[in-house]
């Protein structure tokens, strides 16, 4: 997905000549001589070159990774620092792939976020797993959301634990969940089961459940999950009927098929695009 060019371009097109200048300088540097220490130094610096609040037209450069940037409404900041990362990666990836691994222990809120948010877009980015894993364990809802929220990463590399991690975190921290990338694709088995088991406690304490949360589980529905349909079918709130009807319509389990066949308006909102997980909280 990176693209040199094209972020060159950018970097041109949005930077001044002087501090362009200053960093392709920096990164010859890095390349002849080869430093950590001087490669977090000049991570840290970039602030101080480009420009966190000036925007950015990707307009003009149309390829995979500026549209990437341009979704994450990525400013030139940014752009300089995952320019950084790669560059020196592609001079020297045996060198400098422990290196970037290690930026989690040594980035502030901002630089760590950035790394995160664009990870994808590194040469070998799976190299970086296991960092991507470690910033799971944080609190701060940036750098949290970073990795988890509107990212291809996590459904492309994480393994079935990792990625139940994320997911449940994300529940647990009042995520966006909606923004959760590949929630089908990623669902399993054991995160199922787990989100049967919240859900349990969640109603022992007369709390409401995000119904984004049940997502995973239609394809997996066992006796057990169909008692949770049921539960969610008859329940006095709206959402948790939609939540439970959608499980079931996308589910391919006969039991549960049926269970929504006594919920004739629901099936039939659902089959008409009523009612949809992207548009389940609009209900």
């Amino acid at each position: 997905m990176y693209n040199q060019k094209d972020i060159q371009n950018i970097l041109t097109q949005f930077g001044t000549p002087e501090n362009v200048g200053w960093l392709d300088g920096k990164i010859e540097k890095l390349a002849g001589d080869k430093s950590a220490k001087d490669l977090f130094m000049t991570y840290s610096l970039l602030n101080a070159k480009f420009d966190a609040v000036k925007p950015i037209s990707f307009k003009q450069i149309d390829s995979e990774s500026t549209r990437y940037f341009s979704a994450h409404k990525a400013n030139i900041l940014q752009v300089a620092r995952i320019y950084l990362l790669s560059e020196v990666l592609g001079h020297d990836e045996d060198f400098y792939t422990p290196k970037v691994a290690n930026i989690i222990q040594v980035a502030d809120t901002s630089e760590l976020e950035t790394f995160l948010k664009y990870l994808i877009l590194l040469p070998n980015p799976e190299a970086y797993k296991q960092t991507a894993v470690e910033a799971l364990r944080t609190n701060i809802a940036t750098i949290f959301d970073a990795i988890s929220l509107n990212n291809p990463y996590p459904a492309k590399y994480f393994n079935d634990q990792q990625w139940n991690q994320m997911f449940l975190k994300a529940a647990f921290m009042e995520r966006d969940l909606s923004q959760i990338e590949s929630v089908d694709e990623s669902a399993n088995a054991d995160l199922t089961r787990i989100i049967s088991d919240y859900a349990h406690e969640r109603w022992a304490a007369g709390r409401k459940i995000d119904p984004l949360f049940w997502r995973p589980v239609s394809k997996f529905l066992n006796e057990e999950l169909l008692n949770d349909m049921k539960t969610l079918l008859n329940s006095d709130d709206v959402l948790e009927n939609n939540s439970g009807a959608l499980c079931c319509y996308h589910s391919g389990n006969d039991k549960a098929l049926a269970l929504l066949n006594s919920k004739p308006e629901l099936k039939h909102k659902i089959a008409d695009g009523q009612i949809t997980w992207n548009t389940i909280k609009q209900q």
